[in-house]
């Protein structure tokens, strides 16, 4: 008879502790509508294994005015200056539904710190409850910073909402962390180049 160690408790206490927590994570709710704003409260996976360092040369012919790469996949931004002396890696928050994604090139148009808030005619449809504007400040969903596409509405910006980053949580646009978007708002210009995949 194989006797009960302390050993062997821990290693099935573990084991089943390991399939709870995968079965919890099996049963979220995959639901999502574009009605309302994401629930991020819930259990959420997180593509670990595909936020890794990028080498630009397939995305981009050259770095010029530098180069932003949206993985929406991966929920990762790349950025890499012109004159390839900086690379950076950010984890962001990405349209929660298909037909709220955008995929391609773009290029940024406009930088603003401090930025305002107007929902799209498609939100207020979706949500006639939504304010008509805000203001900048820590209730504006664009956070303290914003680097507007040349993409009607599309939008690279912060959130003041930390849960955010790392899901599917926007209504079509990229979100990252203030002090993230702070440092990248630094690092580009209008011109930059981006492409979303």
């Amino acid at each position: 008879m194989v006797g009960f160690t302390r050993r062997s408790f821990v290693a099935a206490s573990g084991a089943l502790l390991a399939t709870q927590g995968l079965s919890e994570t099996d049963n979220v709710n995959s639901e999502t509508t574009t009605e309302q704003e994401s629930d991020v409260t819930g259990v959420v996976r997180h593509n670990i294994s595909s936020f890794r360092a990028l080498d630009w040369r397939p995305y981009f012919n050259s770095l010029k005015n530098g180069a932003i790469l949206v993985d929406i996949s991966s929920r990762a931004l790349h950025f890499w200056s012109q004159d390839e002396k900086t690379y950076r890696l950010y984890p962001t928050s990405v349209p929660m539904s298909e037909d709220l994604t955008k995929r391609g090139y773009t290029r940024i148009v406009k930088k603003v710190e401090g930025p305002s808030w107007r929902p799209t005619p498609a939100m207020r449809e979706r949500n006639p409850e939504w304010p008509e504007f805000i203001g900048p400040g820590p209730d504006n969903p664009l956070g303290t910073h914003a680097l507007y596409l040349s993409w009607t509405y599309f939008r690279i910006h912060g959130t003041h909402d930390t849960r955010k980053i790392g899901r599917r949580s926007s209504n079509g646009c990229i979100g990252l962390y203030n002090s993230q978007i702070a440092e990248l708002y630094a690092a580009t210009k209008v011109g930059t180049q981006v492409l979303l995949i």
